[in-house]
């Protein structure tokens, strides 16, 4: 068992190690359907951030959480990292940039370069919208202080207000170089409501403060990866596959400064959840 769940290892090709599966409590799995229908519903892109920072107490890190309401259609109640659908405004060319270009993004998440833009924006969006913290800032600096764009931040979320608007009014650009890719989940074909998400990390920029002020969410804290697994292990909290993954992978780290400067190979994953006794196995 490795960091709170059952982990089965293969080898790659180069001599790495690399999982195949992994398992989870059944309870903390949403009911799944058991049959592909005939045209699977297309998953919407997304994209999905894994806000860390340097542990209060000690070594390791620490990624800000949010459990869902129970009233959203797509995963109530349960613990996630912030994160949305892409608008089709967040693929405007007009944002400004800082960072690696969108062709990088695109190449590392083997998408078109107008996606990948959108990809980037979106997280951007989202990260402000339902945590506050803001990825963004001058060419030379990052905000430190997002207090004064909370009339923004409500404009975003309501959607009068697209990220490029905000950022053009605001004198800022988006600082891509604050973020890394790190994988790319898709939601099974059989599901309802599927999801081609883009999970990025990034850390929580200085001076900025993460806050719970966004009605997706019933509450929200920061929390060790290897707590939270212990939450869900516990029944105190339900996570999905992807995010137990990858709280399991975070955890790993000593420091937020290590999460970002791991070297990640992008593939995309749709897993095939099994049905073994109390737990659910997760094939990769």
């Amino acid at each position: 068992m490795i960091g709170g769940y059952r982990a089965a290892v293969t080898h790659s090709p180069n001599g790495g190690a690399t999982e195949s599966s992994f398992s989870v409590p059944a309870r903390v799995v949403p009911p799944m359907s058991r049959k592909t229908p005939p045209e699977p519903v297309p998953a919407k892109d997304s994209a999905t951030v894994v806000l860390v920072r340097d542990a209060v107490d000690g070594a390791g890190v620490e990624v800000f959480l949010q459990r869902r309401v129970r009233t959203m259609a797509f995963a109530s109640g349960m613990t996630v990292f912030p994160g949305g659908g892409v608008d089709e405004r967040d693929a405007d060319a007009s944002v400004g940039w800082v960072g690696p270009p969108p062709a990088e993004w695109a190449r590392r998440f083997a998408c078109s370069e107008s996606l990948a833009r959108a990809l980037v924006c979106a997280v951007v969006r989202e990260a402000f919208e339902e945590s506050g913290v803001l990825l963004a800032g001058t060419p030379s600096e990052v905000v430190a202080d997002t207090s004064a764009y909370a009339d923004a931040r409500a404009a975003l979320t309501s959607g009068e207000l697209s990220l490029a608007e905000f950022l053009a009014d605001a004198g800022l650009v988006v600082r891509a170089d604050l973020l890394r890719p790190w994988a790319n989940w898709v939601t099974p074909e059989q599901e309802p409501r599927r999801y081609d998400a883009r999970f990025f990390v990034a850390a929580l920029p200085e001076g900025q403060v993460a806050d719970g002020a966004t009605s997706e969410a019933e509450s929200t804290r920061w929390q060790r990866p290897a707590d939270a697994i212990a939450d869900a292990e516990a029944g105190r909290a339900a996570l999905m596959p992807p995010t137990w993954h990858t709280l399991e992978e975070v955890g790993r780290f000593g420091s937020a400064a290590e999460v970002l400067a791991c070297e990640r190979t992008i593939r995309r994953i749709m897993p095939r959840l099994v049905r073994d006794g109390e737990r659910v196995v997760v094939e990769l």
